[in-house]
């Protein structure tokens, strides 16, 4: 059992994505659907920039992208299944036994005590030996039901915490990916999901720019922040970050 952080691998993207696009697009006003098929790579580059920018999306949802996501917890992946124009497939707790789960650490516990019978324990190391506490009762409870693979691994993972390590497989049209930074690079989106989309969107920025150019949370696309009193009041520093993106 480890501590583990989130790895993003961009596994597939479709090839000459701006040309794909472009095709599309021009495809809407052809009387000759063959002369739309040999698009220039610096002209569809700047053609779909200016799709893009006018708001015309429907056409960039023929380009998509496939993320291996390691390294992250059940609650993080739960987050991210919510966006539902994607596909999804994820290590199973039925087919995969769970009695060694690697685990993730919420960052904020760095520095913080627990009380525990008069005593003051790290807050790290409290919630690292309740890890261990929970694997042991997991695999008491898998040997209960007699270790029958997935027959007791479905019953025995209910005892799994939201922190259990996990791996999954992302495909993504570039509509649902721009929607999905807008919510998820978002100060207040969850951390964890956050740290994996700022991975997402660097893997992507180069194989994609014309679309991904003006990627961000959602106040780069709106000129300030909409959340009223929930605001971070970060926007003047979120827009100088991702500043490079609207250049």
């Amino acid at each position: 059992m480890n501590a583990v952080e989130a790895q993003v691998t961009l596994v597939r993207a479709t090839p000459e994505p701006d040309e794909a696009v472009a095709i599309a697009a021009k495809l809407c006003y052809s009387d000759d659907p063959d002369s739309v098929l040999q698009q220039d790579g610096t002209q569809s580059e700047k053609f779909v920039q200016k799709l893009v920018s006018l708001g015309h999306m429907s056409t960039i949802e023929h380009v998509s992208f496939t993320f291996l996501i390691t390294g992250v917890s059940r609650a993080m992946t739960h987050q991210l299944v919510r966006h539902r124009l994607a596909s999804y497939s994820q290590r199973s707790q039925r087919y995969v036994a769970q009695d060694s789960f690697n685990y993730i650490v919420p960052p904020q516990l760095q520095g913080k005590t627990v009380r525990l019978d008069g005593r003051t324990i790290d807050a790290v190391e409290y919630f690292e030996q309740t890890m261990v506490l929970i694997a042991e009762r997991y695999a008491g409870l898998n040997n209960a039901l007699g270790r029958k693979g997935e027959s007791s691994n479905e019953d025995a993972r209910y005892v799994l915490p939201n922190a259990c390590e996990t791996s999954i497989l992302v495909t993504m049209n570039a509509r649902e990916l721009l929607h999905f930074f807008e919510e998820r690079l978002c100060q207040r989106a969850q951390w964890e999901i956050r740290s994996v989309a700022e991975k997402m969107l660097a893997l992507i920025q180069d194989v994609c720019p014309a679309v991904f150019k003006g990627a961000g949370p959602k106040c780069i696309r709106a000129g300030g922040c909409r959340e009223g009193k929930l605001s971070c009041g970060k926007y003047q520093e979120i827009k100088k970050r991702y500043c490079k993106l609207l250049t």
